[in-house]
């Protein structure tokens, strides 16, 4: 089965968090508590009640292009089904901008061996799934409704119409093939379609409304006008979820930026750009770089066949399709390495773009391609239109983001995209990238660090192509101009003084210019932003962002751009006889959770799950997490709830298929969840059938109780592994870990300030303040003369350093390697810190570490609470200390 990057199950991970506290809180509660435990973006949204829908969870998952939105919208199916849904088996309304990309998905979900059909088929079962393109739904049986998780797959389009408008829409009007489905239904809501004659219309509208669906929304940042609204109110979702890259008016639950696709080896970047005067020279650049391209990809271990994808003007324009391909064949290209994909030309349709007899090597559309196409192969774009004008330009250029085979390319040259585009100066060029950038998903600072320019060398394209290098990214050496922001008023940079150092503020003939000759710090940018109109703060966010690549781009190399490795050797423990890291999950070990409670008792203690037969209310409060659930109509949804033969083993094998975990044999789950039942009967005397009707909340109290038991546990484990006389702990280079040479938690704003770092392992740290304490403990360790160089390291990131604890994982803040070669880790705590419990485990096995290192490694726990003893004294001592000993 096909294995999710790490980021995907990161996603889908808070997805299932978020639906399992907005079943039990209400989405708004939900969405502040998840937002605020896993914050993704640096401006994060509050969340509103679309369409007035006040209890339907209905939240954004924005991906960039390349993310795998079809592929995380096949398993959060799955995800609802278990978290916030009252049926085993849900309806699906799957909901997409295009006939083509309609089409596309029927296929994917319907082909058995596709990830997409794999992922439903691993949560429902084989024959648990039907899927219907929206012009079969007379297909649709009741068995496929009420015995499968039925997946009904249309445009937004479809569904769109007026309210006066509703007759005409097949969709919306009465359909004698759907009696039997409503003879299922309760046919009472107020708000169905009906007749003259008052009864409901046998609809498929109707038929949706009352089945309440999980709705997903392709491309949501489509589906926002008001008419959009009042559809989805028809619709009644019981939840939505939304894709997309460029959300407008969503709930953002979680925001996957370019780079953590890059890191995980998804995505080609950064984008190499190179501006040219003429369409004529961006074309001849556009096929020389594919040249050069195609000689490194033969040298490649997998068949890579690089493409240009030309974006040729429209008919009453310039250059159009067939005039570039005219120009094409004048300059020797053949005929048959050339593919035209427009409306009305579709010449890609009927070949295999991937095979080794496709002889096509260029590509021209206008925008047919803009989505629904991908093609792995596709590495340089080339727009001979001014690229600021075009028309979803960024579709197209996310068609060139893909990495082949999804891993990294041996030559750094294939792990990288190309665009040759029509501007008079490469200035021009990156504003209009950048904005198409950001359209794409990217962050302001990720979207300038992603675009360089490609300098190439002087070429005569007379008579034919030249065989010359393509030429390599290289940094200019002339100085990066001042930044100057004109304002309006004086910005007050009083309270962030540290952070506004080297920021000059000069009178102006219009007002007043801030003027930074080095990088403007994210703190002074906040500043300037506030004094400024809200329509003019994204111009200044792009200028900012701009000039900070330049600068960034013009420090010396970094030890990970010269190829060094930064090793840190990792803490192993023994575990049934091997050496093993000791992730989290492996502390518990071989683990049951019927060995965590009394032979016989009931898993659930007193008071931790009840029902309030007065107020009809399910609650449950396990270590203090207090939710309270009250069910929906049974008169009006009974088949929800009604098995056919109720009995203890029936409910604990659903309650089983709600619960499962890697780590638990079914056998010993299946006996957990019958203890629950059967104590919760005999000890509080609660009726099976109310049991059943509230299976969902006993569902989420048992695995809030597994959640509590694991961690006990893992704090067994850690005891007897790391802790006790008779553990075997190693501290070994030979297991080493290395921080990666690039691809470092890039989803993390980078530090931006007035001073520069010099012997910070990457270009720029992360996760770091232009002032404060951290940023004084960074210096301190920047300055010292016996570090060699050193890391940031950013909690909870692919390629971050960590050791183990009882509950959890420990990123110490600094990684430092001396000069000598030993590795110094430092934590910093401020004083009101320093005496917790969390600080004590963590200084513990900090120093346990460095005690098994062989005095390889170095721990440090700093504040500045003792104002006379500063970090580089701290640090000196530590070192002096430590000699001493030696």
């Amino acid at each position: 089965m096909f294995e999710l990057k790490e980021y995907q199950k990161e996603t889908l991970g808070i997805l299932r968090e978020y639906l399992e506290q907005a079943f039990l809180q209400g989405p708004k509660a939900a969405f502040g508590k998840v937002t605020a435990k896993h914050p993704s973006d640096v401006r994060p949204s509050a969340y509103h009640a679309r369409w007035g829908m006040d209890n339907v969870p209905y939240v954004c998952l924005r991906l960039p292009t390349g993310g795998g939105k079809t592929l995380l919208a096949a398993y959060s199916v799955g995800v609802a089904a278990e978290t916030c849904l009252h049926r085993e088996h849900p309806f699906v309304l799957w909901l997409v901008p295009t006939n083509t990309i309609r089409k596309q998905t029927v296929q994917a979900l319907r082909n058995p061996s596709h990830p997409c059909r794999e992922a439903l088929n691993a949560t429902f079962g084989l024959q648990g799934v039907s899927v219907f393109d929206v012009e079969d739904i007379n297909n649709i049986r009741p068995a496929d409704i009420f015995g499968t998780t039925c997946i009904v797959v249309s445009t937004m389009q479809t569904l769109r119409v007026e309210e006066k408008n509703k007759d005409a829409r097949k969709i919306y009007g009465h359909n004698e093939n759907f009696e039997q489905h409503f003879q299922h239904l309760p046919n009472t809501d107020s708000d169905l379609d009906r007749g003259e004659d008052g009864r409901v219309l046998y609809s498929f509208v109707n038929m949706v409304h009352q089945l309440r669906p999980l709705v997903l929304v392709d491309e949501a940042h489509k589906m926002i006008s008001q008419l959009s609204g009042k559809v989805m109110k028809r619709i009644n979702p019981a939840c939505v979820i939304e894709f997309t890259a460029t959300p407008v008016d969503s709930n953002v639950l979680f925001r996957v930026f370019p780079s953590r696709l890059k890191a995980e080896d998804m995505v080609k970047l950064p984008f190499n750009v190179a501006e040219h005067p003429s369409w004529e020279e961006a074309v001849l650049w556009a096929v020389e770089t594919r040249k050069t391209l195609a000689e490194l990809a033969a040298q490649d271990e997998e068949y890579i066949r690089p493409l240009v994808l030309f974006q040729a003007e429209k008919k009453n324009q310039n250059c159009t399709v067939d005039r570039l391909k005219q120009f094409l064949l004048d300059h020797d290209i053949p005929a048959a390495e050339i593919a035209v994909a427009t409306g009305e030309q579709r010449e890609l349709d009927a070949l295999d773009i991937f095979s080794r007899d496709c002889p096509v090597k260029y590509v021209i559309t206008v925008e047919a391609l803009k989505e629904g196409w991908d093609c792995s192969f596709a590495y340089v774009f080339c727009s001979v239109a001014n690229i600021r004008s075009g028309i979803d330009v960024e579709q197209l250029l996310g068609r060139v983001m893909r990495m082949p085979y999804a891993k990294a390319r041996k030559n750094s040259r294939l792990n990288m995209a190309y665009a040759h585009v029509t501007a008079c100066t490469f200035s021009e060029a990156a504003t209009a990238m950048y904005d198409r950038m950001l359209n794409m998903g990217f962050g302001e600072d990720e979207a300038a660090m992603q675009i360089q320019q490609l300098e190439l060398p002087e070429v005569n394209f007379e008579g034919g192509f030249a065989h010359s290098p393509m030429g390599q990214w290289a940094n200019s050496r002339k100085s990066v101009p001042a930044l100057v922001i004109p304002l309006k008023k004086v910005p007050d940079f009083s309270q962030i003084a540290e952070a506004a150092d080297g920021i000059e503020v000069r009178q102006a003939d219009s007002g007043f210019e801030v003027v930074s000759k080095g990088m403007l710090s994210r703190e002074a940018e906040s500043v300037i932003l506030s004094c400024v109109a809200e329509k003019q703060r994204d111009e200044i966010r792009r200028t900012v962002a701009l000039h900070r690549s330049a600068v960034a781009a013009r420090m010396p190399k970094s030890p990970a751009s010269q190829g060094m490795t930064f090793a840190v050797p990792l803490l192993l423990v023994e575990l049934d006889g091997e050496l093993e890291i000791p992730e989290p999950e492996l502390l518990a070990g071989v683990w049951s959770p019927l060995e965590l409670i009394r032979e016989g008792a009931c898993p659930l203690e007193e008071g931790e799950f009840q029902f309030d037969a007065r107020e009809h209310v399910f609650q449950f409060d396990v270590e203090g997490e207090k939710l309270v659930w009250r069910p929906v109509n049974v008169q009006q949804q009974g088949w929800l709830y009604e098995p056919e033969e109720l009995s203890v083993g029936l409910l604990a094998r659903t309650l089983d298929r709600s619960c499962r975990f890697d780590d638990i044999n079914q056998p010993v789950m299946l006996e957990f969840c019958r203890r629950c039942v059967q104590g919760l009967m005999d000890r509080d005397g609660v009726e099976l059938s109310t049991l059943y009707l509230g299976k969902d909340i006993l569902a989420q109290c048992i695995r809030k109780k597994i959640a509590y038991l694991r961690e006990e546990a893992k704090k067994r484990g850690f005891q007897q592994l790391l802790l006790s006389a008779s553990a075997n702990i190693e501290v070994s280079f030979n297991a080493d870990f290395s921080f990666p040479r690039d691809g470092y938690a890039e989803s993390v704003p980078p530090y931006a300030g007035a001073y520069q770092f010099g012997k910070h392992y990457y270009d720029r740290p992360r996760d770091l303040k232009a002032y404060g304490e951290e940023f004084h403990c960074a210096q301190a360790i920047d300055l010292h003369p016996d570090v060699k160089m050193w890391v940031r390291n950013v909690d909870r990131q692919v390629g971050s350093f960590w050791l183990p604890t009882s509950s959890d994982k420990f990123y110490p803040d600094f990684v430092a390697m001396l000069t000598d070669g030993r590795i110094l880790l430092v934590e910093y705590k401020g004083k009101h810190l320093l005496s917790n419990d969390d600080t004590k485990e963590k200084r513990n096995i900090g120093e346990l570490w460095a005690e098994k290192s062989n005095g390889r490694g170095l721990f440090l726990l700093v504040s500045e609470s003792v104002p006379e003893l500063g970090f580089e004294r701290q640090m000196s001592t530590l070192l002096k200390k430590v000699e001493n000993v030696r």
